[in-house]
């Protein structure tokens, strides 16, 4: 049998690798996701719960609901959506990243299946999920179509899969290059490029020809005066997110 395709680049994948062990250092390289990841969190249950009629204040709202978080890094959403009851897979392109999730999960009690895989891969192997957490992922893959028609794949009739990226515009670079790479020093110089980024028109086409219905999209708004995120309907400028349906 011929191996599948791969979108992943290496060059990527290296980039995360030289990072790996300060996942779970909410000052360190990964500060930003530290802290984006709770108006992450509340856009993800949200979409899951009502697109699974699910009651967020019961114990184990997510029980019976198989998740993929594709490109997982250190597990910031993989614990959650497992606290949550979710049957969860985590998987990550970068070899590193897995022991340290791994760890982590350990630690904290939680039971996640962890794998050093690509969406690809999984596709090929004939997986299938109710959820797919597809976040900051695509701006890194070679080809985000194929990407999305592998993680499209992944999902069950009347799966859902929330995706999440950088817009492309002066703004973005402005904030998400310029800014946390080079004055707040957030990330690492290089770690995204402009050139990659997607806007938000161009992803639901993307998420349409890979075959998915897009439903909603929303931006995450930094608020430099409060140090804090939140969810808005009309600023998709820089950070945003979407949940698109499999057809059943």
């Amino acid at each position: 049998m011929q191996a599948p395709q791969s979108t992943v680049d290496p060059s990527e994948i290296a980039k995360f690798e030289a990072m790996a062990a300060e996942w779970w250092d909410p000052t360190g390289k990964f500060k930003p996701l530290h802290m984006l990841n709770p108006c992450r969190l509340d856009y993800i249950t949200q979409q899951i719960a009502g697109e699974f009629d699910r009651d967020l204040s019961s114990d184990a709202p997510f029980a019976g609901l198989r998740l993929l978080d594709i490109g997982c890094g250190g597990g910031l959403l993989s614990e959650p959506m497992a606290r949550l009851g979710a049957d969860v897979v985590g998987a990550d392109a970068a070899a590193g990243n897995i022991p340290v999730a791994q760890i982590h999960a350990e630690q904290s009690g939680l039971s996640i299946d962890y794998r050093h895989t690509t969406a690809e891969a999984l596709a090929e192997a004939g997986e299938q999920f109710d959820v797919v957490l597809n976040m900051e992922v695509v701006e890194h893959v070679a080809d985000p179509l194929s990407y999305l028609t592998a993680t499209q794949q992944l999902l069950k009739p009347g799966g859902l899969q929330i995706c999440s990226t950088i817009n492309r515009n002066p703004k973005s670079y402005a904030m998400a290059i310029f800014g946390a790479e080079v004055v707040m020093r957030w990330l690492p110089r290089g770690t995204h490029e402009w050139s990659k980024f997607i806007t938000p028109d161009e992803l639901f086409d993307l998420l349409s020809k890979a075959g998915l219905t897009p439903v909603d999209r929303k931006g995450f708004v930094f608020n430099p005066i409060f140090w804090s995120w939140s969810l808005s309907d009309r600023d998709l400028s820089v950070n945003y997110v979407t949940a698109s349906t499999k057809p059943a």
